[in-house]
């Protein structure tokens, strides 16, 4: 029972605490929120916040002032706009914002779209590139040289088709095209003609590039055997083939040198009657174009043209005293000089002037070099000039007079003549020139004084027993710069050495030395 009394006291006691602190936790709470709030007041600071709330409001002043700069900086490079309704001081912040938004848009846009193009527009300094350049190779030089004449095969191949069309290589196709032609002039149907064939050619090119095998040509094409090319080359070959390329080159830059010398010195009246020609031309053309229609002119130029290209020039071609007297065009290229002629004509001038006019007699100088035969190149006309201060050329070797050089050898070869069956050093090697004539071989030394000195030769042709090419020293790369020839009258062969156009006088003498032998008997050979 007492322990029944105690439990009841001891649970109303418990009771009652918790009421009290039920009733009383409001106002603890209360304190401790009521000390929170104290504390943040004591911490936040609200007029350095508003300080802060200052400052960034001033850097967005700032930073809008710094955009519109900008952007009147692009409206100005930019081209000029209508100009913009100032808005009323009424506006808030917030219509100046999204004006400036779209602006950037749009600028934006009109920059993606159209500065591309702008930007082309922009002066730049030209950057100066330097290629570098390839080491010298011989696989590599002769790799090119065999891509020059691929090429160049279409064009040649195009050439000669047109020389064929000229000189009525096939008559049928001939015809055919000066009918055609000509028919197309007489409606003014050149020009479009043309056009058709370029076209024409077009295609068919096209066609042969998708595997049909079409081939037309006036012409019969020459294909050149093509050598497989040796990886591993000698020295000696090696060196030969830099003397080929260097030849080819040689003989390419002075034609092209010769074309544009003359063409240099027709313009430049170094030979006044040559470019009153072309100047009393280009004025009646002027006139003719002043005065007659261009239908007309141009009627008259398709005429002209096909009756030039298909019967004037076939007459000129098949008939070369009638060129040479008629065709004017012809004669004034031929009669132009280039820069070294006129050097030569000058000093013969000079050296006529002041040798005298005592001293006249037969001089052959150098300026009749102007006056050599078109199949000579010009190598030939610098290359194998001789003196002819002695006499004539039959006086000189004491030959017929009707004995002339041939006209690949006009002016000789300059060659050494190497005598081995004499033992003098004066002997055995001489300097001059080597000619060549219908009958007779003929050397001249340069140290002659006199007609018919006796260091001068003369051999027959038809006394030759053999010639050969010939290497004077087997040391050197190649296959030499001789011609090694035999007679009866001498015990070792005689040759003519240090030849720069040894292939060329070699197949002069053998051809005209295979000519005599087909229609005399060979007698003894005579030395001057």
């Amino acid at each position: 029972m007492a322990a029944a009394i105690q439990d009841f006291q001891g649970r109303s006691r418990t009771d009652s605490m918790k009421s009290k602190v039920i009733w009383k936790l409001p106002y603890w709470r209360n304190i401790s929120l009521q000390e929170e709030l104290r504390k943040l007041r004591e911490e936040t600071n609200v007029d350095s916040l508003r300080q802060e709330l200052e400052r960034e409001r001033s850097k967005r002043i700032d930073l809008e002032q710094k955009m519109n700069e900008v952007l009147k900086t692009r409206l100005e490079d930019s081209p000029p706009q209508p100009p913009r309704k100032q808005q009323s001081p009424s506006n808030n912040g917030t219509d100046k914002q999204q004006t400036e938004v779209w602006s950037s848009r749009l600028q934006k846009w009109l920059y993606e779209r159209f500065g591309v193009y702008i930007e082309d527009f922009r002066f730049q300094p030209e950057e100066s590139t330097v290629e570098a350049e390839e080491p010298l190779s011989a696989k590599r030089l002769t790799e090119n040289m065999r891509r020059l004449k691929r090429g160049a095969r279409p064009v040649t191949n195009f050439l000669r088709n047109l020389s064929a069309l000229s000189n009525w290589h096939s008559v049928y196709t001939s015809a055919i095209a000066f009918i055609i032609y000509m028919n197309a002039a007489w409606h003014g149907w050149a020009i479009p003609m043309l056009l058709f064939l370029a076209i024409l050619r077009l295609s068919l090119n096209y066609l042969i590039a998708r595997g049909w095998r079409i081939q037309w040509s006036i012409v019969p094409e020459v294909y050149e055997p093509m050598e497989p090319p040796k990886e591993d080359l000698t020295v000696s070959e090696k060196f030969q083939l830099v003397l080929d390329v260097a030849q080819k080159a040689q003989n390419l830059f002075g034609k092209m040198s010769d074309v544009l010398e003359k063409i240099k010195n027709l313009f430049m009246w170094v030979q006044p009657e040559s470019t009153r020609k072309l100047y009393i031309c280009l004025w009646v053309a002027f006139i003719t174009s002043c005065v007659l229609p261009y239908k007309l002119m141009g009627f008259m130029m398709g005429l002209y043209a096909g009756i030039k290209f298909f019967i004037i020039d076939f007459l000129f071609k098949s008939c070369p005293k009638l060129r040479d007297k008629y065709d004017t065009p012809h004669i004034v290229w031929n009669s132009l000089p280039t820069d070294p002629q006129l050097k030569e004509r000058t000093n013969a001038t000079v050296s006529r002037r002041l040798s005298g006019i005592e001293k006249v007699q037969p001089v052959v100088s150098r300026s009749s070099l102007a006056t050599i035969p078109c199949g000579v190149s010009r190598e030939e006309e610098t290359g194998r000039s001789h003196s002819t201060k002695k006499g004539a050329f039959y006086e000189i070797f004491n030959l017929p007079e009707s004995e002339r050089p041939l006209a690949v050898c006009e002016n000789g070869w300059r060659c050494c003549l190497i005598n081995r069956d004499r033992k003098m050093p004066t002997d055995y090697i001489r300097n001059g020139m080597l000619y060549v004539t219908e009958n007779y071989l003929c050397f001249e030394s340069s140290s002659s004084r006199s007609n018919s000195s006796k260091k001068n030769k003369v051999i027959k042709l038809v006394d030759i027993t053999d010639i050969q090419k010939y290497k004077v020293l087997s040391v050197l790369p190649g296959s030499g710069m001789g011609i090694s020839i035999a007679t009866p009258s001498t015990q070792k062969p005689l040759v003519f050495g240090a030849m720069i156009h040894r292939d060329e006088a070699f197949e002069a003498i053998f051809t005209q030395y295979m000519k005599i032998l087909t229609t005399t008997k060979p007698p003894a050979s005579t030395e001057l």
